[in-house]
């Protein structure tokens, strides 16, 4: 837990999001994957090629690890944008973001960048997430707020079930499932940890209003600078009306 002692100095509200990370490690790990295994034996999930998966309409945004960003740069850099949702600003109007996402292709339904007659174009180095999907294991409070396990996405909205599932396949499936929920968390305590460091070394302060009013500017044409949290470090863009990516600047920021 070396990163979370240099993260006693963290400013708030990073501290607490860090903490809270840790504590959802903790029960991620304490969560067997035994128990994952039966469930999505239970629930016997078979992908009837809907794609509704593959829109934002369904799915909200999906978090790349550093590796999915490296391999979809390397292919098609246009197809990746910073994650829309912004977790902090600075006293400057800077923007903070966790990583990276695919970019939609506009339409109505926010469909993935790579989704083409209801396929995917990079089906075989699809990211992680794309993997496991529909599998999870997170907690997040349900429609009445209490907070519980989800270990299945869209259950009973999309594809089929009952389909018979072996032994072995479900636990593989609960494996990578457990694998990929635990390298989202290391990630984002990553993120929390450096982040913090960098407002401690920078001066910087995370500031509600300005954050309100930036993204209202946004929404009105004004371009706003977020970084982004990638291998490390930092990368700057600019970006404009909600998640529309309007130039880079190249080169990263470091300590």
């Amino acid at each position: 837990m070396a990163g979370m002692e240099k993260g006693t100095q963290i400013p708030p509200p990073l501290l607490s999001l860090l903490t809270s990370r840790y504590g959802e490690l903790a029960a991620l790990r304490a969560y067997t994957s035994r128990d994952l295994a039966t469930i999505i034996a239970d629930v016997g999930f078979h992908c009837d090629c809907c794609a509704r998966c593959c829109t934002r309409e369904f799915n909200g945004h999906v978090l790349l690890l550093d590796e999915d960003a490296m391999r979809i740069r390397a292919c098609e850099p246009e197809a990746l944008e910073p994650v829309p949702l912004l977790d902090f600003c600075d006293q400057h109007g800077t923007y903070y973001a966790s990583g990276y996402t695919i970019r939609s292709r506009g339409d109505p339904e926010g469909s993935c960048h790579f989704l083409k007659d209801r396929r995917c174009r990079i089906y075989e180095k699809r990211p992680a997430v794309c993997r496991v999907y529909p599998y999870m294991l997170h907690q997040e409070p349900d429609e009445e707020g209490n907070v519980d396990w989800r270990q299945i996405s869209g259950l009973d909205q999309h594809g089929t079930y009952h389909a018979p599932i072996s032994e072995e396949e479900a636990v593989n499936h609960a494996l990578e499932t457990k694998a990929f929920e635990e390298a989202v968390l290391i990630h984002e305590i990553a993120y929390l940890e450096y982040t913090g460091q960098y407002f401690l070394e920078h001066g910087l302060r995370n500031v509600r209003k300005k954050y309100d009013d930036g993204l209202r500017l946004s929404r009105e044409g004004v371009e706003i600078e977020v970084m982004v949290y990638f291998q490390g470090t930092f990368e700057r863009w600019m970006i404009k009306a909600g998640t529309t990516l309007q130039k880079t600047i190249h080169g990263n920021e470091k300590r």
